[in-house]
């Protein structure tokens, strides 16, 4: 679940359209609960933007999801232990998380090696048993690219510049059909 808002905005962030508060649409934590539920997906992951910008509410989807069943992933730029320091919200949504991705994207330190993560620094916190498995070694940093029967394309993940070359090379250049 993608959050609309980020007071951290660190440069290099591939999100920047989300740092912003406008945007989004609201939803019901009950609604989003029981539409990943319907869905029979395994859990929930929230990222942004900042999801503890948005922590009480959050706190609340999290709390559902697990009363259903669900895993929750939180992806943050703030450090695990400056979290516990600060608000109710931030601990109740840390409460209802079962794995923690903190620390902000250092644009001059990219993550070559883990998945998921942008940046050296950035760090997996189990707080739960759920995910305890979760090798982030295992599977190494790509890129996944969706294109839906609409025709919209998703791209998500990181590449350095080398990488990327190597990805888009045999791509090649595309030009508009007349």
């Amino acid at each position: 679940m993608w959050t609309q808002g980020c007071s951290i905005r660190c440069a290099g962030c591939i999100n920047p359209h989300l740092f912003s508060a406008r945007g989004g649409r609201e939803i019901s934590a009950n609604e989003l609960v029981a539409s990943a539920v319907s869905a029979g997906v395994e859990g929930l992951t929230f990222l942004g933007g900042e999801p503890f910008d948005q922590s009480s509410a959050l706190g609340e989807v999290a709390e559902l999801a697990h009363e259903a069943g669900l895993g929750v992933i939180c992806f943050t730029g703030y450090t695990y232990e400056s979290l516990l320091e600060t608000s109710a919200g931030h601990r109740r949504l840390l409460a209802a998380t079962d794995l923690l991705v903190d620390g902000p994207y250092i644009e001059s330190t990219p993550e070559e090696t883990r998945s998921l993560v942008g940046s050296a620094n950035q760090r997996f916190i189990h707080l739960t048993g759920r995910y305890r498995d979760y090798d982030p070694t295992r599977n190494a940093n790509r890129v996944d690219v969706r294109v839906g029967p609409d025709g919209t394309v998703d791209v998500a993940g990181f590449l350095n510049t080398d990488s990327l070359k190597h990805f888009i090379g045999p791509i090649g250049v595309r030009r508009a059909r007349r």
